[in-house]
């Protein structure tokens, strides 16, 4: 093998150990890098442009192309060109060499000496002509020679512009089909016009459910989504059409699970949970549907949400009549799902992080992958895991090539020389462990693209020849984007082709920089790798997260230690959970624990205080990102000179990332010292936080998003929270519990005692329960302390006894508890606003009143209570119902606020909060501060009418 190695590779030189090493030498090829970059650029454009402007580019690209490469080479033909450089006939010199050889020879005469002769007379004239004729000859035959160089670098641009235009009609042809396939046939039509039908539709992906959104107060539940194509549209009015095009498909969660037809069932025997949460059968059975199956299903079309993608329309799938599944999936597709399902099976047992994340990082299975982990993986850039990438093909393939350390060497290692394997039955084993991976974890095009940059690093890894590197990955993108003009959009191939290509192109050159400081090699290149690719990809992911991680690169070295090994046993246990599942339950145990640790890193690594730092989301901010990225980059070669520096750098580094609290507020001034009460800026939705110690305080409901609340209890230094109070489950207040509980220690959680809407109580419940959190439930007479806080709960009422109903009062207005009796009891809601919790706080002289999102009726029963005298001339009100205009004015009265303060978010449509409302406060003598203008709020002071008490704005 080695011989082959030698005819055909880089020439082996030996390293200082003695052992042999690759040259990789030479200045790297680029000639297929235009041709790859007009094709990607040309098929960006021109893939959703109509199909006129498509064909127009193809043609003249083609023309253009064709011209260039018919021209006749100008000097090329016959001896014209050659004629003026010959020597003077009369040369002696020449003569002389054209009867020794026998052949014209043009070269500089030497003169008349060499020849023997006098010179004399006449003669002496002769020979001064001679010279001159060989001088302008020399002259001319320099001018040739540069002509002739000015025409062969001609030749050299003309072959490669003319390869650029080729290649930008292919790209443009394939474009204007695939975005033909968009465009034609009936359904854009039906879409347009939100036309009801009834479809045979084929799936052309593993379905998924849709992030859960918070609409106002409420949740919008999870959607069933799937790519598919539509293959036959029957309208309302019976008329029947063969078609074929991509559409998505919306399940929503009241669809029943299609029936399966005597053609066999399309399920692969789903994942009983979807990110930790239970899934109604109906559901599963969708979400357990395998490429290739075929429905016929009744929906109504509608218009795609945003243009420029590759599907036609949407259709939201309808209960009646029932879908139904009219052919199973493909024998290869079956055989995926099976080994699919048999990874789930065995990973079924395993800790919560390693259960969910094993599928993933084998496979690219996230179904068990919670909000709270998918964060965690974003805010570290350690996101590619989760995903099917290249590293994982590579990973397989090293082993059977050789590790990475030896790879690049001229003797190769791994399994295939161990088994006697030639040069020839490797390659084709490793082509069928491709052609494996890409079936098992679905063709799809982002598969397509790993696998082929997959193969690229593998090759670099493999072989070591850096000029060839290059132009293989420039023929990867090129293949791709003419297979599939739709990648040229997605910025998930841009970022895996950036990667790929810091890795060839910068990887290489940090590393030997590193190492020419002391750095130890293997230490050098993973550090040169996870630098290169994320100095080229931290412009696009700021476009898509609006953040910069500072965090990516440790993060991505710590967690790259352990992907190889749980990636390999996962596959190993995917292997043979179809023939022996104890030992796939065994070696996916082995597999959740370097799968822990990856879970570990990322978690460790979001949960630090500056993680990261926002961004402006847009391509102006990309390429601002790359500037500073640049002068980093050659800053940093001048302060590898100078290691106290670097040392310098690396603890203001430390510093930012880890933001100890006290440092933080010195710089910033948040919080203010001595902050008794915050109010998070969350949006639409309300989250505060009393101070109850160092480190401590009892937050107050957790608003619609887990990343702001998370964010704001960072900033505050909370890091233990005694008590989580839920005022109600309206998504507004509950929907960031997983941001509350991240990385914090939570004591317990109260909520109220009505739980509705009861998907969210039952979202709450079982976050608790999957953190051993005791939940309680408020009532009014509840009296609590901790740390300097004290606090009494107002509201609600107890719950009447079920055989002691109280009494009519036709006295009183619906809704109304009757006077005298206490705080509501036996009083029944009217929704979940009036059951909130509401509560009276006294923290350093302050007297606080937070009111939830009580509306009037329970706001009059509180102006009825025996409470109401603690209620007069309250410090600090927390505005009911952020600010609505449905208050109860007695109420606003008798509390008097001095500081009034409002959780609403900017642009909100409901108006919040209502002009009418903060003018009643405003006339009552209280300051209004609201978070949707002033951003997060602090008070500090103390209480009274005599105490001093200011409110600090975040900035």
């Amino acid at each position: 093998m080695s011989r082959v190695l030698d005819g055909t590779g880089p020439r082996a030189e030996p390293e200082r150990d003695g052992t042999p090493r690759t040259d990789r030498s030479g200045p790297m090829d680029l000639r297929l890098v235009p041709p790859a970059l007009a094709a990607w650029a040309t098929a960006a454009l021109t893939v959703d442009a109509p199909g006129a402007w498509a064909a127009v580019t193809a043609a003249v690209g083609l023309v253009g192309g064709v011209l260039l490469l018919a021209v006749r080479r100008p000097g090329g033909a016959g001896g014209a060109g050659r004629a003026e450089t010959d020597p003077p006939a009369d040369d002696p010199v020449a003569a002389r060499r054209r009867a020794s050889t026998g052949r014209a020879v043009t070269g500089t005469p030497t003169g008349t000496a060499s020849t023997g002769t006098a010179v004399t007379g006449q003669g002496r004239w002769a020979e001064r002509a001679r010279w001159a004729e060989r001088v302008r000859w020399a002259e001319r035959a320099g001018r040739a020679e540069r002509v002739r160089w000015v025409r062969a670098r001609f030749g050299w641009a003309r072959a490669a512009v003319a390869a650029v235009l080729l290649c930008a009609a292919a790209a443009a042809a394939s474009a204007g089909l695939h975005g033909a396939d968009v465009r034609r046939g009936p359904v854009p039509e039906l879409a347009r016009r939100y036309a009801a039908v009834t479809a045979e539709v084929e799936v052309s992906g593993d379905p998924w459910l849709s992030r859960p959104r918070v609409r106002g107060d409420h949740a919008a539940p999870a959607a069933v989504l799937a790519r598919a194509e539509v293959r036959g549209v029957e309208e309302a009015d019976g008329r029947r059409v063969r078609t074929r095009t991509p559409v998505l498909l919306v399940v929503d969660p009241d669809v029943p699970a299609p029936e399966e037809s005597a053609a066999g069932g399309g399920s692969s025997g789903p994942p009983p949970d979807r990110a930790g949460q239970s899934v109604p059968a109906g559901r599963a059975a969708w979400l357990g549907l395998l490429p290739s199956t075929r429905l016929r299903v009744a929906g109504r079309l509608a218009p795609g949400l945003t243009g420029g993608d590759r599907i036609a329309a949407v259709l939201r799938v309808r209960g009646r009549p029932e879908p139904r599944i009219v052919a199973g999936p493909s024998g290869p597709q079956r055989w995926a799902g099976r080994l699919r399902a048999g990874l789930r099976d065995a990973t079924e047992d395993l800790p919560g992080d390693a259960r969910a994340l094993l599928p993933g990082l084998v496979v690219g299975d996230t179904s068990r992958i919670t909000p709270e982990l998918d964060h965690a993986f974003e805010e570290t850039d350690l996101a590619h895991t989760l995903a099917v990438s290249g590293s994982n093909l590579t990973v397989l393939l090293a082993l059977l090539i050789g590790p990475p350390g030896l790879a690049q060497r001229a003797e190769r290692r791994g399994l295939a020389p161990r088994l006697g394997l030639s040069l020839r039955a490797t390659a084709l084993l490793a082509g069928a462990l491709t052609l494996g991976f890409v079936v098992v974890c679905r063709p799809d095009p982002s598969v397509l693209r790993a696998a082929a940059c997959g193969a690229v690093a593998l090759l670099a890894l493999a072989t070591g020849r850096r000029r060839s590197l290059v132009p293989a990955l420039a023929t990867a993108v090129l293949l791709l984007v003419l297979y599939d003009p739709w990648l040229a959009r997605s910025y998930g191939f841009l970022l895996s082709v950036l990667a790929t290509g810091a890795l060839l192109v910068l990887a290489p050159g940090w590393s030997e920089a590193l190492r020419r400081r002391g750095v130890r090699p293997r230490l050098a290149e993973a550090l040169a790798a996870a630098a290169a690719a994320q100095a080229v990809c931290a412009p696009v992911v700021a476009v898509l997260s609006a953040r910069v991680s500072l965090v990516a690169v440790p993060c991505n070295l710590l967690a790259e230690v352990a992907v190889a090994p749980a990636t390999v046993l996962g596959f190993a246990a995917l292997a043979a959970a179809p023939v022996a599942m104890p030992a796939a339950k065994l070696l996916a145990w082995c597999a959740s624990w370097p799968a822990r640790w990856i879970a570990g890193v990322a978690r460790t690594g979001a949960a630090l205080p500056g993680a990261g730092v926002d961004w402006p989301g847009s391509w102006p901010g990309a390429l601002a990102l790359a500037a500073v990225t640049v002068a980093v980059v050659l800053a940093g070669r001048r302060l590898l000179r100078h290691p106290a520096w670097c040392g310098l750098l690396a603890v203001l580094l430390v510093l930012l990332v880890t933001r100890p609290a006290p440092l933080t507020r010195v710089i910033t001034g948040w919080p203010p010292p001595g902050w008794r009460f915050a109010m998070c800026d969350v949006g639409q939705g309300d989250a505060t936080v009393l101070a109850a110690g160092e480190g401590a305080g009892v937050v107050v409901d957790a608003g619609p998003d887990p990343a702001l609340v998370d964010d704001c209890l960072r900033r505050l230094g909370v890091t233990r929270v005694p008590l989580l109070v839920l005022t109600h489950f309206h998504a507004d207040h509950v929907a960031g519990l997983p941001g509350v509980l991240r990385g914090r220690a939570v004591a317990a959680i109260e909520t109220t005692a009505f739980a509705e809407p009861a998907d969210q109580a039952e979202f709450v419940r079982r976050e608790a329960a999957e953190r051993h959190i005791p939940v309680t439930t408020a009532v009014a007479g509840e009296e609590r302390r901790t740390g300097p806080l004290t606090w009494w709960v107002l509201w609600p009422p107890p719950p009447p006894p079920p055989s002691l109903p109280p009494p009519p009062s036709p006295s009183r207005s619906p809704g109304v508890p009757p006077v005298g009796q206490g705080a509501g009891a036996g009083w029944e809601p009217d929704g979940p606003n009036d059951a909130s919790v509401a509560l009276l706080v006294r923290t350093g002289g302050l007297r606080l009143l937070l009111l939830g999102d009580l509306e009037p009726p329970a706001q009059q029963a509180l102006v009825r209570s025996p409470a109401a005298a603690d209620l007069a001339g309250v410090d600090v009100l927390k505005v009911a119902h952020h600010g609505s205009a449905y208050q109860e004015p007695e109420l606003l009265r008798l509390a008097a606020p001095r500081v009034a303060l409002v959780s609403a978010g900017a642009g909100n449509p409901y108006g919040h909060p209502a002009p009418a409302t903060t003018a009643a406060l405003r006339a009552g003598g209280a300051v209004v501060l609201r978070t949707d203008r002033d951003g997060a709020l602090a008070v500090t002071g103390t209480g009274g009418r005599g105490g001093r008490m200011g409110v600090v704005r975040e900035d």
